[in-house]
């Protein structure tokens, strides 16, 4: 039996303790230290499973063959909760299951314990890129113990609650665009449109609505270019699908939340409208923007041939040394439009729920770890600047 027990650790904070029967152990006890009570009682649940009884259903002994099994669920089913993988995170995840079988696991994967994975934690700190990768990477792994557990296949998911947390100081803080920037980079885009080079003017008859179109709505990249004529309504636009990472297809927006409606100018919307009826190719997809095939635009071309030239013209450009020599760059990419669209939402005073929703997060949560620090400027904005000392003063 597990049970849950409340301690104080040496600096005085109440944590969690669960003391676990593990055989491997002289005292035939193993101990796990949660700060949640929500995380140890399910760490206990967990280890009511009587491991002298249980039996594999699998053939599977092996972290490399749990870790092979994973994937291969991934790509033919997908996991709990999810759709299977696609193409572009196939690649994604194959790297991260040759990471973890890379490593040298002591045990067999029925006797694993969690301080193996502590382990495997450590190593991933030292060996990886970075540390975002690391957290990738054990966040996989983590899934690989969940499905194997979920098939009886081992008796406790021992990967549980051991994370490798990315706090704010590990974060860069988004700075969008200025609105002089903005309407530089627009000025930008209308001087293209109506370049004397017939070729430049001719690929800007579609890159100009594009660009005025992911200001409007602060759209992702991949969900603008893949808009179609039906969801462009009366000052509105529907968001129901986006183009894949890698862009091999077109498919629903990757979460619930990310199908939403988003109000739109009366000039941008004509904008839209026009090129649809007068310059866009035929499309089998019903497509706003379509490629010359009639397919799907490829959002690095975007990048590279329409929104960094507007960066160009605009002046939005900022120089950097590589390797040893200066080069410049542009200042921004397609998706700081979008963060641009969230500052001004936030600068108009509009509720989190309400950026949330016209953002497509699933978790609010999202949103304040993303724009946080612009919410708290824009309430210090309004209630004016001041130190500690002049507030006294003025009290």
């Amino acid at each position: 039996m597990a049970d849950v027990r409340k301690r104080k650790n040496s600096n005085g904070k109440t944590v969690y303790q669960v003391r676990y029967i593990d055989r491997s152990t002289n005292s035939g006890f193993g101990y796990r230290t949660f700060a949640r009570a929500k995380e140890a009682n399910q760490f206990a649940a967990r280890c009511e499973v009587d491991t002298q009884s249980f039996h594999p259903r699998a053939l599977i002994t092996s972290v490399d063959g749990a870790v092979d099994k994973w994937l291969d669920i991934c790509i033919t089913e997908g996991t709990q909760n999810h759709e299977p993988i696609t193409r572009y995170t196939q690649k994604t995840y194959a790297y991260r299951a040759e990471i973890m079988k890379r490593y040298a696991w002591p045990v067999p994967l029925q006797e694993l314990r969690p301080s193996h994975v502590q382990d495997f934690k450590s190593r991933l700190l030292k060996s990886c890129a970075g540390r975002h990768q690391a957290m990738k990477v054990l966040s996989s792994f983590q899934s690989v113990m969940k499905e194997m557990y979920l098939r009886d296949i081992v008796a406790a998911n021992v990967a549980t609650g051991i994370t490798i947390p990315m706090d704010a100081r590990h974060r860069a803080e988004v700075i969008p665009p200025t609105e002089r920037e903005i309407i530089a980079l627009l000025a930008a885009a209308d001087r293209l449109a109506n370049s004397s080079s017939m070729r430049i003017a001719r690929a800007w008859q579609r890159y100009r609505p594009i660009l005025y179109l992911a200001v409007d709505t602060g759209a992702r990249p991949q969900e603008y270019l893949a808009l179609t004529r039906r969801n462009l309504g009366q000052g509105e636009v529907r968001i129901d699908q986006a183009i894949e990472r890698g862009g091999y297809s077109i498919s629903a927006t990757k979460t619930a939340a990310g199908r939403r409606w988003i109000d739109i100018s009366a000039e941008v919307e004509d904008m839209v409208r026009y090129f649809a009826d007068h310059h866009a190719h035929p499309s089998d997809y019903d497509l706003v923007f379509p490629s010359e095939s009639g397919r799907w635009q490829c959002p690095g071309h975007w990048r590279s041939r329409g929104f960094y030239k507007a960066c160009e013209e605009a002046g939005l450009m900022v120089r950097e040394s590589v390797d040893g020599e200066m080069v410049e760059r542009p200042k921004y990419s397609p998706y700081d439009l979008r963060h641009f669209y969230a500052s001004m939402l936030i600068e108009q005073n509009a509720n989190l729920k309400r950026v949330q929703t016209l953002l497509g997060h699933e978790d609010v949560k999202t949103t304040l770890n993303t724009y946080g620090h612009l919410i708290e400027r824009a309430e210090s904005a309004q209630h004016g600047k001041a130190g500690l000392l002049e507030r006294m003063s003025q009290n």
